[in-house]
């Protein structure tokens, strides 16, 4: 049914292209109507794309690669199952200066993530290396810092909260490598989640253009300010089809003033479980709405039970913000830290009630190894718990093919140490893993026994 309109618009056009005999003119627009200039956004661009750069990365990805069975026959039993290969990789990228001062530069997870070396392509081709400050895989959004900064320019975050579906928007980045490059279209959504890209999802949708090696680069208003950092597209084979996402910029500042506070992001928790309030379940319970968060569970202890939700609340506002779904909540709440205090607007048979709220930490239960450190990739960390008897981090899952498995960490063992360091609970491992040393000597408990491994 669509593409029939299509295809008679084309035999249309083609129709009157051989009637019209064409002009040798060149048609163009006019510089400007009535002596006043044309609305143009070469003035806006100006004054922000000095602040998008290119990011270019390098490192290296570990490989195993199984050895034939005859070479232990060879060789004898102790002789390695595997060998361990190391592949360096490059990758691009884009990023956006918020602090020309400290040069500050905020990027997508993805676009660092495993890299060695980082360097920044500024607009006026000077090229800087640059540090990871801290980065967050769950919610995608990372902290750099390049090394002297000096004439920079920054970009000033928009309220992202006060976005409309229809707002013009512009998409700067470094698409395939080719240089800084500018595309516009408009807010097609807003609050996008469910699309299994990030743990924690409120997208902005847009139409404007975003391609690979746009990741990282900036969505702004027509002010010139930042309201989102692209992230992802969905298209085939990676292709634009106009439908991109970028996280909306107070997601940014959120998570990356909790990154220059201590490093990393120390969620906090509301301890409620729930769902999207459907048109059927609004008909069920009542409720003349069916925009908002529904709870069915409050966990016991928790911050939402200590302010007095109850199950069968409506969560409709955070802080005077609406709140359209339960997925739009979650990803509100998981970008601000612990001990926040905030305010909720909550619907409780059919009257609109407001509960004071304090956000207990979130705590860390179980940590993918992939994002600690590419030496313990293919392991799952947990908290140990009283039935352990021991303080440390436990290893609850191990593929065999691993580097870690093949340096003889096992399924079981429990991590108390780590080059030196008391390792007492997740967080303290990765501390210790922050600065990605090349050689891990582990402290293991297993069983009765500790002993020491060392991976590299």
């Amino acid at each position: 049914m669509i593409k029939k309109p299509l295809l008679v618009f084309s035999a249309l056009a083609l129709g009157i292209s051989s009637v019209i005999t064409p002009v040798t003119a060149t048609a163009a627009l006019p510089a400007s109507v009535n002596n006043q200039s044309l609305p143009s956004l070469a003035p806006m661009l100006e004054q922000v794309t000095p602040a998008v750069v290119s990011i270019a990365v390098e490192g290296k990805h570990v490989s195993k690669q199984r050895l034939p069975e005859s070479f232990r026959y060879f060789f004898g039993p102790n002789f390695p199952s595997e060998q361990v290969q190391e592949r360096p990789f490059r990758g691009l990228g884009s990023g956006v200066i918020i602090d020309a001062k400290k040069g500050y530069i905020v990027t997508n997870h993805h676009v660092i993530d495993g890299a060695d070396q980082i360097a920044v392509q500024l607009s006026d081709g000077r090229e800087i290396d640059a540090k990871l400050i801290g980065s967050d895989a769950m919610s995608d959004i990372a902290l750099l810092q390049i090394d002297k900064p000096e004439n920079l320019t920054e970009i000033k975050l928009a309220n992202s909260d006060k976005l409309r579906v229809g707002d013009f928007a512009v998409a700067i980045g470094n698409p395939f490598g080719l240089g800084q490059t500018v595309t516009s279209g408009i807010v097609s959504a807003l609050g996008r989640s469910g699309l299994n890209i990030e743990n924690f999802e409120n997208f902005i949708q847009t139409d404007a253009a975003i391609n690979s090696g746009n990741s990282g680069g900036a969505l702004v208003n027509l002010n010139g300010e930042l309201i989102g950092i692209n992230t992802a597209i969905v298209g085939p084979n990676g292709g634009n089809v106009g439908i991109g996402f970028a996280i909306p910029s107070n997601m940014v500042k959120s998570l990356t003033d909790q990154i220059l506070e201590f490093g990393q992001v120390k969620r906090g928790i509301l301890g409620v479980q729930g769902g999207e309030l459907t048109a059927e379940l609004a008909k069920t319970f009542g409720y003349s709405t069916n925009h908002g968060a529904f709870v069915n569970q409050v966990m016991p202890d928790s911050s939402a039970e200590k302010a007095g939700l109850k199950a069968g609340d409506i969560i409709t506002e955070v802080n005077g913000t609406p709140i359209r779904t339960f997925s739009e909540l979650r990803a509100k709440i998981a970008t601000m830290g612990a001990g926040k205090n905030l305010t909720l607007g909550v619907i409780r048979d059919g009257k609109k009630q407001t509960f004071d709220v304090t956000l207990k930490a979130a705590s860390e239960n179980k940590v993918k190894a992939d994002n600690l450190h590419p030496s313990l990739a293919g392991a799952e960390f947990t908290n140990t718990t009283a039935a352990d008897k021991v303080k440390g981090v436990k290893v609850s899952q191990l593929d065999e093919r691993s580097i870690a498995a093949r340096y003889g960490l096992q399924k079981g063992d429990i991590i108390i140490g780590l080059n030196r360091k008391k390792i007492n609970n997740l967080g303290e491992l990765r501390k210790a893993l922050e600065e990605k040393p090349s050689v891990l000597a582990m402290e293991v408990k297993r069983g009765d026994n500790v002993l020491y491994l060392i991976i590299r």
